[in-house]
């Protein structure tokens, strides 16, 4: 099989689909494997590197548009790229389509089959390929929280660990998964007071056991949200609904009713974000202010920590790169339940019940297209 591995071209985005160990594997099972020229360079991997693991330099990626069977990228495709994308080509990235509805219907219609890290599953039903991101982000989280906070940034000018006689930030984290509990860790470390809010009974039981005193554990109905916000520093936004669109737990007016300068994090901003007055910033321009709350909605967190991040993925998707690469479209698919749970789109039908429901679209079940 044909791989291609373009630059990202998504703003401030330094990441790369596959490192020089996974195209060695895949150029010694027989595959050809297509690198952009400079694509790895932002995570401190050289041109050189792929040619030694047998991978081919490419001056621009409309050769691999052209003539790659599988692309792996990082992140979604934007328009210009989704303009070169053909039926029977497999596009293997993160997509987040359910607070994209032009993405989607451009994937529809030029054919292609777009299969979604997000939503790739294993046998505990978890999302290994969101995982090592979530965990990235998670971390990161608490850590820009406490830039923000620095009053030349627009934040209340607190130090988010305190000191001997003052109190500690308030941290209000919303979601006790990956990047939730993550966040919890990181921002205990630095010495917030901190409160995780989630709605399941099971995950309010292991955050406990997990964190006992260190940090509160509290069921996030709406009622203890708006109460928790308006008291806290920092909301960390941490809620995901697996492929379908983040759910609302900040009001607009429960933003109004928050401390002035104090910092809403939204980590769920690449599926809609959990915030109203949520809208997905870059690196390059973080943060905007709002009834004046500053709000840090950057899409691509992990692109910060390209380095780490791209080996963190790479690791990930390595065992299901190699099976579509050995086995191609459908087989790879049919033979791993997890992998078709990845199949978003495919010939022109959403294959994921829950893109579909946040988009109102037609709902075709992958087993169907598989046939």
């Amino acid at each position: 099989m044909f791989i291609g591995v373009p630059k990202e071209i998504k703003a401030d985005e330094y990441r790369v689909g596959l490192t020089p160990r996974t195209v060695g594997e895949l150029t010694a099972r027989g595959h050809q494997v297509a690198v952009e020229t400079m694509a790895g360079a932002g995570a401190g991997i050289a041109d050189q590197e792929y040619i030694a693991a047998g991978a081919e330099i490419v001056a621009s990626a409309d050769r691999i548009f052209r003539r790659a069977e599988l692309i792996v990228k990082v992140k979604e495709p934007l328009a210009s790229e989704r303009s070169q994308l053909r039926r029977g080509q497999i596009i293997f990235t993160y997509l987040h389509l359910a607070p994209d509805p032009e993405q989607t219907r451009e994937l529809m219609a030029s054919g292609v089959t777009a299969i979604a890290y997000e939503t790739v599953t294993d046998a505990a039903g978890k999302l290994p390929l969101l995982a090592p991101m979530s965990s990235v982000a998670g971390r990161m989280a608490p850590q820009v929280a406490a830039h923000f906070l620095q009053r030349p940034e627009g934040g209340r000018g607190i130090l988010l660990g305190g000191i001997e006689g003052v109190p500690s930030a308030k941290v209000l984290v919303l979601g006790g998964g990956v990047v939730g509990s993550g966040a919890a860790e990181m921002a205990i470390g630095m010495g917030a007071d901190v409160t995780i809010a989630t709605r399941s009974s099971d995950t309010l039981r292991h955050l406990s056991q997990r964190f006992g005193e260190r940090a509160t554990t509290v069921t996030a109905d709406t009622g203890v949200i708006e109460a928790l916000c308006a008291s806290a520093d920092v909301v960390v936004g941490a809620a995901l609904v697996a492929g379908g669109a983040a759910p609302k737990l900040v009001s607009a007016r429960t933003v109004a009713s928050m401390k002035q300068g104090s910092v809403i994090v939204d980590v769920s901003i690449d599926q809609g974000g959990c915030a109203e007055t949520s809208r997905p910033t870059t690196h390059s321009r973080p943060t905007f202010v709002i009834d004046g709350v500053v709000h840090y909605c950057v899409a691509n967190m992990p692109g910060a920590v390209p380095r780490t991040s791209a080996f963190a993925l790479d690791n990930a998707t390595r065992p299901f790169v190699l099976a579509l690469a050995d086995k191609g479209f459908p087989q790879a698919l049919i033979d791993d339940p997890h992998l078709q749970n990845g199949l978003n789109v495919h010939d022109g039908k959403i294959t994921c019940r829950a893109v579909a429901d946040a988009l109102r679209l037609p709902y075709v079940a992958a087993s169907e297209v598989l046939g």
